[in-house]
């Protein structure tokens, strides 16, 4: 959910998106740790010792920390972290759907409250009640009784507009759902698709939450105003938006409350002011989550890098390195990060249950309105 420019998703720049995103094409990146812990029944003591142990954390391609933070986690326990980067979290749960027991990595970071419901059904994870727990957003814990999986990070997904494009032509920028299906906003909007899309299925769901059974109408007006529908967000937001300097021409976008600050801070030359701004009244809030994979050979491992990602060091990292909201309660936002995004009071949501029962049904509508 990030995002140098880095690309920024989860507001989502396009390191951020290289990650608030990279091509959707798995990347890896290694660190590599020294000795494991030798087993506590003292068997080791006439083998050999026990090969170092590496993770490897699946994640999707906004997951992007600070240099030398997972590197901490190595010196403090000996276990090495390689990244594999996989696309969109819808793509990245749909692959660890598929491996599902059997899984290609050890940790998996990025399976968002609208996806969770089917990668548990699917045996995703292996349950771990991190003892770190305690110190997270009780809402957000809420979400996953059965301990699945950890929430690691929140953060809303808005529509943002292109300040300047507005200003310019003396007009209004849309504020509100209902207003964009307004002919004063023919063919200015792009949506990353629900299908492929984490933002784009939660806006989805946003659609739904303010409209009701009236959905389909809303979606079937947002087609005839022109809605343009991309694959991913990193298309949507830096290949078609007017506002992150990539040359689009669609001045509205779906993106995140936290991608303001995120063009400021990577703005070349420095800007004072952001040059993107959020709808507040047309967000949607995203808990993301972390959990230890089913079939893992490293499980006791993997649980440790569950509680560091969870921990004080890393959470404090989010903000302006993934442009996501710590989801570990205490932790000290940046000034920056705080006065250029914005955190709507009452957002958009459905219940993750309803979310879980009737998401097919939902993809199968969209697809008939809007895609054929």
């Amino acid at each position: 959910m990030s995002r140098g420019r880095a690309r920024i998703a989860v507001p989502t720049v396009r390191a951020v998106a290289g990650a608030l995103a990279c091509a959707l094409v798995a990347s890896a990146c290694g660190v590599r740790g020294g000795d494991a812990p030798l087993p506590a029944d003292g068997a080791a003591a006439t083998t050999e010792p026990r090969a170092p142990v590496t993770l490897v954390l699946l994640a999707h391609d906004a997951f992007t920390p600070s240099e030398g933070v997972l590197e901490e986690f190595t010196r403090e326990t000996g276990i090495g972290v390689e990244v594999a980067r996989g696309g969109d979290a819808g793509e990245l749960v749909a692959k660890a759907v598929l491996t599902a027991g059997a899984p290609e990595g050890d940790v998996l970071w990025g399976v968002d409250d609208a996806l969770l419901a089917r990668a548990i059904e699917a045996g995703v994870f292996a349950p771990y009640a991190s003892p770190e727990l305690g110190a997270l957003d009780p809402a957000a814990v809420a979400l996953v009784p059965g301990a699945e999986a950890t929430p690691v990070d929140t953060g809303d997904v808005c529509i943002n507009y292109d300040v300047a494009w507005f200003a310019e032509r003396g007009i209004a920028p849309p504020l509100t759902l209902r207003a964009l299906v307004s002919s004063a906003y023919r063919d200015l909007l792009v949506v990353p698709s629900p299908l492929t899309s984490s933002p784009g299925f939660a806006f989805l769901v946003g659609t739904i939450a303010e409209f009701g059974d009236g959905w389909g109408d809303y979606w079937r007006d947002l087609r005839a105003n022109g809605v343009r529908i991309v694959t991913g967000w990193t298309e949507a937001y830096y290949d078609e938006f007017s506002g992150s300097g990539g040359g689009g021409e669609r001045p509205i976008v779906v993106s995140y409350g936290s991608s303001p600050p995120a063009e400021v801070l990577f703005a070349d030359p420095p800007v004072e002011e952001a040059p993107t701004a959020v709808a507040a009244l047309t967000c949607v809030r995203q808990v993301e989550f972390a959990g230890v994979l089913r079939g893992t050979r490293h499980e006791a491992e993997a649980r440790r890098l569950v509680d560091f990602l969870v921990g004080e060091r890393f959470q404090a990292d989010l903000p302006l390195a993934m442009f996501v909201y710590p989801v570990r309660t205490g932790i000290a936002l940046p000034e920056e990060f705080v006065r250029y995004s914005l955190r709507p009071e009452r957002p958009l949501a459905l219940d993750p249950a309803r979310i879980a029962r009737e998401r097919a049904g939902w993809l199968e509508e969209f697809t008939r309105i809007v895609l054929r």
